[in-house]
């Protein structure tokens, strides 16, 4: 367990990095957040680590896009931020990303692809490696970076479309 809190923590640490100086959720509380909702998951049997941080990945998204747009709500038509998918290839959240932005347009690639939404959010939120999403999703690693490819091109169109000057 330490070696996975740790593991977590340093996830957590890099998606928290980038954010706005006001932010109010710590590293610590965003890793016992997302453990009390995978916790209270009632399948939450883990078939590996890669399992494991897959489903971590989903548990954070879903906290810090639920965190940004509460912190929102009271800021209406607040500035959009650019994405620069090409900064996804390492861990963590780009400053520049809108969180509410880009869970929006994952929705909309879940709709035509759900695999190439769930790679995105396994390597962008996961930080998972070509070969541990190949693993998760039991296809080739190929097949990954097809989808990846793809998913990067599709949202940088998309959030460029919503966002100033990409």
């Amino acid at each position: 367990m330490p070696l996975v809190y740790a593991e977590l923590r340093k996830l957590a640490s890099a998606y928290l990095r980038g954010e706005r100086s006001d932010h109010t959720l710590q590293p610590t509380a965003l890793v016992h957040e997302a453990y009390l909702r995978l916790a209270t998951l009632r399948s939450s049997k883990f078939d590996n680590r890669v399992h494991f941080f897959g489903a971590a990945a989903t548990a954070m998204r879903r906290i810090l896009v639920d965190h940004s747009r509460r912190h929102r709500a009271g800021k209406r038509g607040s500035g959009v931020a650019t994405v620069d998918l090409d900064l996804a290839e390492s861990v963590g959240i780009d400053p520049r990303v809108d969180l509410l932005s880009l869970d929006q347009a994952l929705e909309r690639l879940a709709a035509i692809s759900p695999v190439k939404e769930r790679v995105v959010e396994l390597r962008y939120f996961g930080g998972l490696s070509i070969e541990e999403t190949a693993e998760l999703l039991d296809v080739a690693p190929a097949t990954v970076k097809r989808h990846w490819a793809f998913a990067r091109v599709w949202l940088y169109r998309e959030l460029g479309e919503s966002g100033p000057n990409p």
